[in-house]
């Protein structure tokens, strides 16, 4: 969430942010209305404890019908003083609930608007001219169904639409992309985890996945837990109510975790093959550093992911996101998105947010330094979600013979192989 200080002193910088997302600057002023009413509730309750308390002298010296009138009004501002404790809290309470509708404040470097606002950074690579190969591309179903790697009519026999089985190469292909993943992010500084897919409200709402992305979490409400849909949610979660040593910042994890997303709001996009999917399996990089940093950090987020994908020879392009298309805890957001060849359009693979200290003061983690304890920035950046990355691998890499070229770097740990080949 927010500080409310920032509110106080810069409101018109939080209702131009809004403005940036397409969304109400009223909720700003609706805020320090309600901080308003708050303080004004904690005086009157103070201002009432101030004379109870001066009152219980003045009854221990008194006598006779002094005595009793005082008594009278200890009783009456016993009453009064619940009272204004119970507003006191509810002002507060008031406060908490519409703080927490306000999104982390926009970059005024991210471009203002929705999702077809994004600015385009650069591109990498070229995609390739098929047509001058001499065959036309298939797309990663049918390529899925000649490798024996993809099979999406039983996943949808089990599971239901947008469910699949990787079998075959495609599992081996999915192990091998985890595994140089991990190892890519060692090597980095990261440190490896496996962190629980199951979480809490808590760790849930604070990430801010219980808001406006709530139609699209999991929910089993028999045991009041969340089905992750990024493990950004417990590994930001992870030191939630600590306070860091100030010397072990930056702390950077990776995480491999089965991913699930209802995608609330995609009727009829990408109802063919596995790029947009309820369940998949992704590594995610995250980082806890001070919020002086943390911008930095992200494009060392960003570098990392476009080293990978460039390892993986696909041609892709960044772009800046849009205020509108941020989510509510990050103020910045890097895309890579892929060439999708059957597609004829770039598509994202990655994103790295910067988050600031907005998950960090909704989970209490601080950290202790020179001058006192300060809440952390929180950054996540994925660096490889596996159904997305194997759609196009198989589409950008694929042979006019049938094979699937294997890129140099991922084929130690596909046993040597340099090509996925047809079954017969």
């Amino acid at each position: 969430m927010i500080d409310l200080r920032v509110l106080r002193d810069a409101p018109e910088l939080a209702r131009e942010a809004q403005r940036r997302r397409g969304a109400s600057p009223e909720l700003v002023d609706q805020i320090l209305a309600a901080d308003e009413a708050r303080r004004s509730a904690i005086a009157a309750f103070e201002e009432l404890r101030a004379e109870q308390k001066a009152l219980g002298k003045h009854v221990a010296r008194a006598q006779g019908e002094d005595r009793q009138e005082l008594l009278r009004r200890t009783r009456e501002l016993a009453t009064q003083v619940k009272r204004a404790e119970t507003t006191q809290a509810a002002a507060a309470a008031d406060v908490n609930s519409v703080l927490r509708q306000l999104p982390n404040l926009a970059s005024p470097q991210a471009p203002a608007g929705g999702e077809d606002d994004y600015v385009v950074l650069e591109h990498v690579g070229s995609p390739r001219n098929f047509n001058a190969e001499g065959f036309e591309p298939l797309d990663h179903v049918e390529l899925g169904k000649r490798l024996q790697a993809i099979d999406i009519e039983r996943g949808a026999k089990v599971s239901g639409a947008r469910f699949y089985y990787l079998t075959g190469v495609g599992a081996l292909l999915e192990l091998a992309l985890i595994q140089l993943a991990i190892e890519r992010a060692q090597a980095a500084g990261f440190t490896p985890m496996i962190p629980p897919a199951l979480v809490k409200p808590r760790a849930m709402e604070g990430t801010g996945f219980l808001g406006q992305a709530a139609a699209d979490v999991y929910h089993l409400p028999d045991d009041d837990l969340y089905l992750v849909g990024t493990s950004e949610v417990p590994l930001a979660a992870y030191h939630s109510d600590e306070i860091l040593d100030a010397s072990s910042l930056p702390r950077r994890y990776a995480a491999v975790s089965p991913c699930y997303r209802r995608e609330a709001g995609s009727y009829g996009k990408d109802t063919r093959g596995i790029f947009r999917v309820h369940w998949f399996d992704k590594v995610e990089m995250f980082t806890y550093t001070t919020v002086e940093e943390s911008y930095a950090e992200h494009e060392r987020l960003l570098q990392w992911e476009k080293d990978w994908l460039t390892m993986l020879e696909l041609p892709f392009r960044v772009i800046d996101t849009a205020a509108g298309d941020l989510g509510l805890s990050a103020v910045r957001k890097f895309d890579c998105e892929a060439w999708i060849p059957t597609q004829g359009k770039y598509r994202e693979l990655t994103s790295t947010s910067n988050c600031t200290d907005f998950q960090a003061r909704r989970l209490n983690i601080r950290s202790r330094f020179a001058d006192g304890a300060k809440h952390v920035a929180t950054l996540n950046g994925t660096l490889m979600a596996t159904a997305r990355t194997i759609v196009a691998l198989l589409e950008n890499h694929q042979q006019a013979d049938g094979t699937v070229a294997v890129p140099e770097p991922l084929q130690p740990y596909l046993h040597g192989r340099k090509t996925l080949d047809p079954v017969e």
